[in-house]
């Protein structure tokens, strides 16, 4: 493994042109596969949930490539994750795919198992649910039309509590945060849509069983884009996975239970 990778600003590009985010001073790599963003490059603020994996791991928080053809699929996507990891860190690795990461990084573990150690789907599951597509379909036509402003609001919103109180008093935050994202908008929308494109297409469901890695899929039941009969389907499909699901939890899930689940799960011989 090329330790000079560990020594590598906090953010910046790989040599194949993948944007990443770079945390902690562990002695071993961890890369995360992130998840949708509404443009491919360096962003601060990737390693949020992660930060409890510093002491152990240098993570590095890894977009998809600007400049992604049409057309341009998960597997595509996985591949160019591989061919990042063999030139940066030979490998084998631990990995993370959080939401769409977790997407492509099914496609990673299947094809490319030998840069795989452990494997960990984050508030991810095979496919989609149907509800999940319209709205990134709709996000992805926003996007096209530049009105980022609703796109961002749409996005914001699934994320956000459906219910209770709590809904009422953020509502004017999401459109506050939505208007403040919309000021500094993508210069192209075109790798977003290419990326919520190829995840509609995505159903892994036939290919799980390829994954040999060992698995931890890991998310809450109340996540907006994937139900728990998902989540268990997915990891009844990759032999010997584990499955943890927490209760009134959206989506990613997060939280002090979340990292010491994760950390054990990692820490396995």
């Amino acid at each position: 493994m090329d330790n000079s990778s560990l020594r590598a600003p906090a953010s910046g590009y790989f040599s194949s042109g993948m944007p990443y985010n770079r945390l902690g001073r562990g002695s071993h790599p961890l890369i995360v596969f992130q998840g949708l963003m509404f443009e491919n490059k360096p962003q601060p603020g990737l390693d949020i949930f992660y930060r409890f994996l510093g002491q152990d791991y240098t993570v590095y928080s890894v977009l998809r490539r600007p400049g992604m053809p049409p057309g341009y699929s998960m597997k595509d996507m996985a591949d160019d994750y591989a061919t990042m990891i063999r030139e940066e860190f030979g490998g084998p690795l631990d990995v993370i795919g959080v939401s769409t990461g977790g997407s492509i990084v099914q496609h990673f573990a299947a094809d490319h198992p030998e840069l795989v150690r452990r494997l960990v789907i984050h508030s991810s599951a095979y496919t989609l649910s149907e509800e999940a597509k319209r709205l990134q379909l709709e996000i992805g036509h926003l996007a096209q039309q530049r009105q980022w402003a609703q796109a961002y609001t749409v996005l914001f919103g699934s994320v956000l509590p459906h219910a209770g109180i709590v809904k009422y008093l953020l509502k004017p935050l999401l459109w506050l945060g939505a208007r403040f994202m919309a000021l500094n908008p993508p210069k192209d929308p075109s790798d977003l849509v290419v990326t919520i494109e190829a995840e509609d297409r995505h159903d892994f469901k036939t290919r799980l069983a390829e994954i040999t890695a060992p698995t931890l899929v890991i998310a809450g039941m109340r996540d907006p884009f994937y139900t728990p009969a998902l989540f268990r389907q997915t990891a009844e499909g990759i032999p010997n996975a584990r499955l943890i699901l927490y209760e009134g939890m959206g989506h990613p899930a997060s939280g002090k239970q979340f990292a010491r689940d994760v950390l054990a799960f990692l820490r396995q011989e």
